[in-house]
């Protein structure tokens, strides 16, 4: 497994309050079309929060079917009950998934040491390799980068994080005392750009649902030294990276696909969908964006 470049958080589509599976594999072949390099399903973009077990293992199955293994696939897991997690993780078909992507504890608001007896017997369960997911604006509390090194040592499956704290100087600190086996991923398009100049090995992103060939390039400009090049792709994308949080994530993001054609903006409860003023500013904003 080498994974690298751009992961894109995927969305699930709905109409009528169901599942869209004819939108759902759209999504992916447009992935596979526009130099995607892996899938990350089942993240908070993908609302796993309103989807039942049923429903999260037949939208993965769909996926693995549609996908025949063009691309990695990863699996986002969360949870805020150790033992749960681990149960959720032993009755769930892993057969052809990359990695198992790993929120810490939500609510409960663990100490460190907490985070990392949590991550531990989790990673000491699973055998397949698992990546650390750090958004403390979700769950509350921030895996500092000791708790996260610590795991690495001590767990031969955890050699990757998702750095979404928001802190560039800690995303820093990351980066410059990761061994050389271990990858730090950006988790916030906004300094994906950033962290690839610093030696990050890629981003796993929001904006890559609608612009995936885009936000391919950027990364790959950057990682080979072309930072003008890099630098040029940002500058356009800049304004739909601000609107896609506008009224929070996914309900930004699937606006846009909307605008795009890719699928409908509809979302579960507790979001909504978005506004209509939301709608004419990515209208607008696409006129604006280069389509190559």
């Amino acid at each position: 497994m080498n994974l690298q470049g751009l992961g894109v958080a995927m969305i699930t589509p709905f109409k009528n309050n169901e599942v869209d599976y004819q939108s759902l594999e759209k999504l992916v072949e447009y992935q596979v079309e526009n130099q995607t390099d892996f899938l990350v399903l089942m993240g908070t973009t993908g609302e796993y929060p309103t989807l039942n077990q049923q429903e999260i293992k037949s939208v993965v199955s769909h996926m693995k079917s549609t996908n025949r293994n063009r691309l990695p696939l990863v699996i986002g897991a969360a949870g805020n009950n150790t033992s749960d997690v681990i149960d959720r993780l032993s009755h769930f078909n892993l057969d052809d998934i990359s990695a198992v992507m790993l929120t810490s504890p939500h609510y409960n608001k663990p100490t460190q040491e907490g985070i990392y007896q949590h991550y531990k017997q989790i990673a000491d369960a699973i055998s397949i390799p698992l990546i650390v997911y750090n958004v403390p604006s979700r769950t509350g509390v921030n895996i500092l980068p000791e708790t996260f090194f610590r795991l690495c040592e001590n767990c031969t499956n955890i050699r990757m994080i998702k750095e979404a704290a928001g802190d560039y100087i800690q995303a820093q600190e990351l980066i410059y005392r990761a061994p050389k086996e271990v990858k730090i991923f950006s988790g916030d398009d906004h300094i994906a750009l950033a962290m690839i100049f610093a030696g990050a090995v890629g981003t796993i992103s929001v904006l890559g649902n609608a612009y995936p060939k885009q936000m391919s390039r950027m990364l790959a400009y950057a990682a080979q030294g072309y930072y003008h090049e890099a630098n040029q792709i940002q500058s356009e994308l800049l304004t739909l990276m601000n609107l896609i949080f506008k009224e929070g994530n996914p309900t930004s993001v699937k606006a846009l696909m909307e605008v795009m054609n890719l699928c409908s903006k509809e979302v579960r409860l507790p979001l909504v969908e978005a506004t209509l003023e939301l709608v004419n500013a990515f209208k607008l904003e696409l006129k604006c964006v280069k389509s190559s």
